[in-house]
């Protein structure tokens, strides 16, 4: 082998193995310096100058000639940017290339109406508001959504989403990932379940989801409901009374609100209510189609999140007084 070969690998070798280890290498960036924004025109230059600045990288120069050797020194996009804390260089520069970048997200939670997702929406400043009214119709409308009420359509999960991207943009995603977390349930339901529909089904969701204290009770609740649809007893659920009085509920349940006849009241009616009460996260969905059998017919709070569950009154009333009455 010729010397200048020699010689060559003797520089090339290293500097390969240099490069491979600087691509391959997490940065273990610091909690605090996870977000990073790349200005609209900024060079690859000061991009590298920059991470260095923001402490991402220790030393530039490596970064800039990682990205000109893939042919990548002009396609850095400008954005926001979340970035994992073990993230390595060349994650880092894939993310700046297909411009992974989030200028925003908003968290819709389990358990919340829809009022309350309009609220974040609202309070949300790189969300674009397009819509004049907040009007329910409308905005079923424009979603596409086959109700009347909106109520529990929307997957509760975070979503990111570039600036200005609008209102109404946000609304069709988490319609879209409900329509589709609800439809693979559906497909996979228990042969037993007694909903016409899908709709049906995510409107006991909505239920369950409100009555669970503890998420390993939610397909034994959703079992009671079932138990007392099948034997035409009304479901007897405090959340869909509260739902039903809306701005009248003053946050104490009175014998009075119980027997105030409203669609929502499941004491005064019979079956599901006409449309969900509250925005139901998976584990609700899938208690509501896979049901545990059970004879129980009535179910409270021990106080701690749990339930004591009866199959008659009497033993119910003793389990009230046990638990509820001081």
């Amino acid at each position: 082998m010729k010397k200048w070969l020699i010689r060559l690998m003797i520089i090339f070798i290293p500097l390969l193995a240099w490069i491979i280890h600087f691509l391959v290498t997490p940065l273990h960036i610091n909690k605090s310096d996870l977000a990073i924004e790349i200005e609209p025109g900024s060079s690859l230059k000061a991009i590298a100058f920059q991470l260095v600045d923001e402490k991402i990288l220790n030393e530039p120069w490596r970064f800039i000639l990682l990205s000109k050797a893939l042919g990548q020194s002009t396609k850095l996009r400008p954005g926001n940017y979340n970035l994992n804390p073990n993230i390595t260089p060349y994650q880092l520069l894939k993310s700046f290339v297909e411009g992974r970048a989030t200028e925003g997200s908003i968290t819709f939670i389990e358990g919340q109406d829809f009022n309350s997702m309009l609220d974040k929406i609202k309070a949300n400043d790189n969300i674009k508001k397009t819509m004049k009214s907040y009007d329910t119709k409308a905005i079923a409308s424009a979603i596409g959504i086959p109700y009347e009420s909106v109520e529990g359509q929307f997957f509760p999960d975070t979503y990111y989403f570039s600036r200005n991207t609008s209102d109404i943009e946000i609304l069709k995603r988490a319609y879209k990932a409900m329509q589709k977390k609800l439809n693979y349930e559906w497909a996979r339901r228990a042969e037993e379940v007694p909903y016409k529909n899908s709709y049906e089904a995510l409107t006991m969701a909505s239920i369950i989801e409100k009555e669970t204290g503890k998420s390993i009770e939610a397909n034994l609740i959703s079992g009671v409901f079932i138990h007392r649809l099948s034997i035409k007893m009304k479901l007897q659920s405090d959340p869909t009374v509260i739902y039903g009085l809306g701005k009248k509920f003053t946050g104490d349940l009175t014998k009075k609100d119980l027997l105030t006849d409203t669609p929502y009241n499941t004491y005064t009616r019979e079956g599901l209510p006409p449309a969900p009460i509250t925005m139901p996260g998976l584990i609700s969905i899938r208690a509501a189609l896979h049901p545990t059998k059970t004879e129980a017919l009535y179910f409270v709070g021990k106080g701690d999140g749990t339930h004591y569950f009866s199959a008659n009154l009497s033993e119910h009333n003793s389990a009230v007084r046990k638990y509820q009455i001081k």
